[in-house]
């Protein structure tokens, strides 16, 4: 009856402690593992660049760092054998003309995106408004962090990888038409969302939960993106062997409405 009750108390949290770090993170204590939880961006800016000493500490400190795809690898993960009809014949009018208007503003010819699979070009156009505020992928946290550890010879474990992600989008209704669709009704919101986590990290993060993020997803596309990555990352986590990881996830995925730390912490 102890040893069952003794065994439960190691499965929760220990601890959760406030972000106390220059840059956004949380130490969760998971029974004997020790998580270092850092709001990873996908691709940066020059100015994070190096990586903040104390974080590269918790790096050496660790038994292996914890990303959602080793994104090092090289190579595209998109496949140009799955060719669509043409956008004229796959869009109505209204959003052809709006997706035409935001290709010329960004200087691109709509030709580009004529048989790309429609989740396709959202990640496309999200890339383009990413480096249009300056990040690029070299700087981006979880690849510095990657060759950090490699550099280190810490082991690697991945969430998802890049195959699991590109069959989530594939897995996307009608295509990953709502994810282009929130792209485009989302645009400048998902511009400030950027800027916010670039403060993250060259300012400084949140202190206090929870944070109130505007929503640029629908419920259902937040449900397969957000939620429930999260869960299912939660069951990962849980299931680690004893030691001490650095976890980078996306910096999303700890603040907001079912956040990765509030799952574990439950």
């Amino acid at each position: 009856m102890r040893h069952g009750l003794w065994h439960s108390i190691q499965q929760r949290i220990a601890t959760l402690f406030p972000a106390s770090y220059s840059w956004p993170a949380m130490d969760i204590q998971l029974g004997d593992r020790r998580l270092h939880l850092a709001g990873s961006i996908h691709m940066g800016t020059r100015d994070m660049q190096p990586l903040p000493a104390g974080l590269l500490r918790q790096l050496h400190k660790a038994d292996a760092l914890i990303v959602e795809a080793d994104i090092t690898q090289g190579g595209s993960p998109f496949s140009n054998d799955d060719e669509h009809p043409p956008l004229a014949m796959r869009l109505d009018d209204e959003v052809l003309q709006r997706l035409q208007a935001l290709c010329d503003e960004l200087s691109l010819s709509l030709s580009l995106f004529d048989t790309l699979p429609f989740w396709q070009i959202a990640l496309m156009l999200q890339a383009q408004q990413a480096q249009r505020l300056g990040l690029r992928p070299q700087f981006g946290i979880d690849y510095q962090l990657l060759q950090a550890a490699k550099a280190a010879n810490k082991r690697i474990i991945e969430l998802e990888g890049p195959e699991t992600q590109i069959a989530l989008l594939k897995s996307l209704p009608q295509d990953g038409l709502p994810l282009l669709l929130d792209t485009l009704e989302h645009w400048h919101t998902n511009a400030r969302l950027l800027q916010t986590m670039i403060s993250w990290w060259l300012d400084a993060p949140p202190t206090q939960q929870p944070v109130a993020l505007p929503t640029t997803f629908s419920s259902e596309l937040n449900d397969t993106l957000m939620r429930n990555r999260n869960q299912h990352w939660r069951e990962l986590l849980l299931a680690l062997p004893k030691g001490r990881y650095v976890v980078a996830v996306g910096a999303l995925h700890l603040y907001g409405d079912d956040n990765l730390p509030d799952l574990l912490k439950g």
